[in-house]
């Protein structure tokens, strides 16, 4: 997956908005004001960080700790950086990204 290919997935979810609060080299993904993917766009191979249960993130970087890390600049328990270099199959990148999404507005205020 490349940036054009993951901004196409995410931006079909429902209640999600796009920005660059950060700077024109962070893409920043929202779900009802709540961000749940960000994306360096200055980084060769592409990385982005999304959210993941505490006890599947410490699972995912188990299986690949060259392409899954704690994430960069965020709470390291809470969320993952992935390394997107083709190691990691788009199914489970989309994954990774559906349930950052399923967190993160799960949170929402009612």
């Amino acid at each position: 997956m490349d940036i054009e290919s993951i901004r196409e997935y995410v931006i079909q979810k429902p209640f999600v908005t796009e920005g660059f609060p950060f700077g024109e080299d962070t893409l920043v993904f929202k779900v009802n004001e709540k961000i749940f993917l960000l994306a360096g766009l200055d980084h060769t191979p592409l990385q982005f960080n999304v959210k993941c249960d505490p006890d599947k993130a410490i699972e995912l970087r188990e299986e690949y700790p060259e392409n899954i890390l704690p994430g960069y600049h965020m709470n390291k328990k809470h969320w993952n950086t992935i390394v997107v270099n083709g190691t990691i199959t788009t199914k489970l990148l989309k994954e990774m990204i559906d349930h950052s999404y399923t967190l993160v507005n799960k949170t929402k205020k009612k």
